[in-house]
Order: structure tokens, then sequence, then C-alpha cells
């Protein structure tokens, strides 16, 4: 079976800006993407319908007979059943929202699909807090299903501590030092050839991928991942780094989403709780405004390859789009719009040529290539956001 994983469009500008670069099934809440989820489950290479401007780099395989899936959706055993078993016309849903459907057209021709509901549970990513929100239930469930019927790496570092060693993964290649991994409260999968220096504290739930490094006396608190080849110091709770991203020195980091190539200074710290401990607004792509999250918890959504210096100091619900260099002593804006440079109430246009430099020159020094892809994704970015 062919199967395509689509952008819903009621839900994508709600997971802005961290979709003005990836479809939405390529957000990561719990240990892995949501496209991974489903290609785990379904045993079956994937493809994506999305923005136009992305699917070279994320293509559609079309086929006379597709199941198209929402890729907004989290698996589980009784949707994944529900979707295999789908005939041609056939669609699901919950609560208005289209799980999944099968035809042999893509998204915009479905007016005859006899659409039925799903009775079970269903979580669907519709905010880009519900990424840190749920990334301790997803968590749990992706540690479950990867390491089933496995058998962990040893530890065997004699001065690192661990409690609850069945609910403990580590891959090959990973060197832990002189650590504690408290797993009593929520597994800790940590991957392939992962660094995990002296002195680090990590409380599960916990995830940290593979070629992620934690630095000397890293405090990893729950319901927290940390996505590929990352480097992570300091204080990290409850929040999802995405891949390819810093924070490798003190500070705190809170109810966060990190998109990838972002690198954050010395010191630099978000807050999570206003100080009347009243619900956080954040800035909403979807209506150009402040909304109200209902959560108490909320620190930074932060894009793909925005980067700020030392001693920065972030608000409570603060928005930063994709590609900003942000900088200075006083409290920066709670919206950031991409490619901004500068700080505090100081703002210019981050050009685009600028940028690109600087992007090349990141990827250069992980060894990859800056190719006309990845820069014409940017200009696109640029192009859809640098006047607002």
């Amino acid at each position: 079976m062919n199967y395509i994983l689509f952008d819903d469009a009621a839900i994508r500008p709600h997971l802005l800006p961290l979709a003005f670069t990836r479809p939405t099934a390529e957000m990561r809440v719990g240990i892995q993407t949501i496209s991974k989820k489903w290609e785990g489950y379904l045993k079956e290479s994937i493809s994506y319908l999305t923005e136009a401007y992305l699917q070279t780099k994320y293509p559609c395989k079309h086929a006379p007979d597709s199941i198209y899936i929402n890729g907004a959706v989290c698996p589980s055993d009784a949707l994944v059943r529900a979707v295999v078993a789908l005939q041609m016309g056939e669609g699901l849903e919950k609560e208005g929202t289209l799980l999944a459907y099968r035809k042999a057209s893509p998204l915009e021709d479905i007016a005859d699909i006899a659409v039925n509901t799903f009775e079970g549970e269903v979580r669907i990513i519709r905010h880009v807090t519900d990424i840190f929100a749920h990334n301790g239930e997803q968590l749990r469930a992706d540690f479950a299903r990867i390491t089933r019927g496995r058998t962990s790496e040893p530890i065997t570092d004699r001065f690192t501590a661990y409690y609850n060693e069945s609910q403990i993964f580590i891959e090959e290649g990973a060197n832990i030092k002189a650590a504690s991994l408290n797993a009593e409260n929520g597994p800790i999968y940590i991957g392939k050839n992962v660094t995990i220096m002296e002195g680090t504290h990590i409380q599960g739930p916990f995830a940290i991928l593979d070629g992620s490094a934690v630095n000397v006396g890293g405090k990893m608190r729950p319901n927290t991942t940390i996505g590929p080849s990352c480097k992570v110091g300091g204080e990290v709770s409850n929040a999802v780094m995405f891949a390819n991203s810093n924070k490798g020195h003190e500070g705190f980091m809170g109810n966060a989403v990190i998109g990838e190539w972002c690198n954050w200074g010395a010191d630099t710290n978000n807050s999570n709780l206003k100080n009347d401990y009243t619900k956080v607004e954040l800035w909403s792509y979807a209506t150009n405004r402040y909304e109200n999250t209902g959560l108490q918890f909320v620190g930074i959504i932060m894009g793909d390859h925005s980067k700020c210096g030392i001693n920065t100091m972030f608000n409570t619900g603060t928005v930063v789009g994709v590609n900003c260099n942000i900088f200075g002593a006083e409290f920066q804006a709670r919206h950031i719009p991409s490619f901004s440079w500068g700080g505090g109430e100081t703002f210019k246009t981050y050009h685009i040529r600028k940028a690109n430099q600087v992007a090349r020159a990141v990827f250069e020094r992980r060894g990859k290539t800056f190719d006309e892809v990845e820069e014409n994704i940017l200009k696109e970015v640029f192009q859809l956001t640098h006047t607002s």
C-alpha cells in the first residue's frame, strides 16, 4: 500500500513557525517524529503532501490507490488497524478532523468520501504547545514500542547511579560517565553514540537521540526530548529540541520547542511562568494576534536557524520565527518575526543573503551541505514573512 501523510490546512497555521520549514508530520513529539512513528507501525515508507515549496525536500509519491493520513495525528494500535482496513473511498474522522482516507486522488478531491467516526482515543498535535504538553505521553508510548523485545546496552560505568533499570534503554555506542539516571517516574531512552558527561542528572520520561551530548553537570528534567546531533547543558525541563541545535551552557529552557539549527548563547534563560500565575497568551500565526493557550506553563517556541547571544532573556510565552539573530541585555519581545536581527525593541530585517551565509557555515561545521533545496526553502519563508 502507498501511504501519504498530508498537511491539514486547518491545523498547519497553528504549528507555525515550526511548519514553515517542514511538513506537520516532521514534528518531533516523544522520541520520534510523527512520520517515523507511522513508518514504525506500518512497516512501510511514507511520503508527504505538503506546501509546494517543501515538496522538493519532502516529495509525494502518488499511486492509483493510496491511503492519505493526517500528518498531525499520532498513531496508536487501534488507529493503525482502522487505517489499514480502509476500503477505497472510505475515510475516518474524529470530532470534525479528517484522520485518514483511501482514494486515488490527492487531498483536494475528497467530497465523495464515505467518512466514518473513529471511536478510539486519538492524539492530534493541533498547536505548537501540544508538542511539549504531550511529550511525556508520547515518550512513554514510543519507548514501549521501540524497545519491545530488545535488550539494552549495559551501564558499565561504576560511578553512574541508576534507578528502575528496566525503564532505561541504551543504544550502542553511548558513553555515560558519573551520571544519575532516575527512571522511577518514566522511561529514559539514550540513543546511539550519545555522550552523557560527568555530573549529569536525568529524570524520566526523557530521551536523547543519536549523536547528541549532555555537557558536564547538565540537569535534564522530565518530559524532555533532545533530538539527534544536539548539545545541551544547564537545566532543561519539558522541552523538545528537534535536531542539530545547541544549548550547551548554563541557563534554563522549559516548556519549549526548539527547531533545527538553533543555538542558545551561554546563560540564556526563558521564563515559563507568569508572576501573577495567570494563563499564558502566545502569538498565533493563524489569527495574527496573541491567543490564550489555557496553559499556566509556556516557555518559548523557536523556529529553525534562529540564534541568540549570551545572557538573552526570553519572556513567558515567546514565539521566535525562522532565522532570527537575537541579542541584548533587556527582555526580548514576546513575538519576534522571522528574519529579525537585533534585540529588545530594536530589530531590523536579517537579509536573506547574510542569513544563508550563516546557515551554510553552520551546515559545514556539521559536515553537511547547505544545498539549493535548503536555500530555496529559506527564500520562500523570507518572502512569506519578512514584511510581517
